[in-house]
């Protein structure tokens, strides 16, 4: 897809949508449409700094404006747009404090390894921790293809073992600098020994 960057910002939408009309959308055709924007701007499909307009995107994802525009609030808020002037734009990585949120990073999924393990001293919860390591045993037997969005696997990951170890503001807070490093983390995942590394490292801390 060649970018956006050249179309003018035309402001709420005030001619009749389809949606708007019959009602609100099902929530899952939103989420559709806000994992497959998701997925595209993580496969580098939109070039960095152009400009997403709403129109071009229904058309291409054969929707209506409005979960479009739902869409770009929700990729806005995970970090991976801007908003300049009335109009979302794919963001640039900011590579100004990358160093520390990758080292903030690493110090919550270790404190997650850390608890995970510390029967003794925390009460996991059994309800989010058995359908993870189900989930993985899955990705172990039929591994997925190297691809970007692995990324959002392997944060749910750690972020789950937060939560189950019962520290929801650890997990917030991982959630939050995952958001703002992914545009770069994603890249990690396209050579299929990574992958499958990366799934027999979780298996062994939710088999044990």
């Amino acid at each position: 897809l060649r970018p956006m960057d050249t179309e003018p910002y035309t402001g709420p939408d005030t001619a009749s949508d389809p949606a708007e009309s019959v009602g609100a959308l099902p929530r899952l055709r939103r989420d559709q449409v806000y994992q497959e924007l998701r997925r595209r701007l993580m496969i580098g499909e939109f070039a960095l700094n152009s400009r997403l307009v709403e129109e071009r995107l229904a058309a291409l994802l054969g929707v209506s404006r409005t979960p479009v525009r739902e869409a770009l609030v929700r990729l806005l808020a995970d970090g991976q747009l801007t908003r300049v002037d009335g109009g979302y734009f794919v963001a640039m990585p900011d590579f100004s404090d990358l160093r520390d949120l990758y080292d903030l990073r690493i110090t919550l999924e270790l404190r997650g390894l850390h608890r995970a393990i510390e029967s003794d001293a925390v009460t996991h919860d059994a309800a989010l921790l058995e359908p993870l390591r189900d989930n993985w045993r899955a990705l172990w037997e039929d591994r997925p293809d190297p691809a970007p969005d692995f990324v959002t696997v392997d944060e749910d990951f750690h972020v789950t073992l937060l939560r189950a170890a019962g520290n929801s503001v650890m997990a917030q807070t991982l959630e939050s600098v995952n958001a703002r490093i992914r545009p770069v983390r994603m890249y990690d995942f396209l050579t299929e020994p990574r992958i499958e590394l990366t799934i027999k490292q979780h298996l062994e801390v939710v088999e044990n």
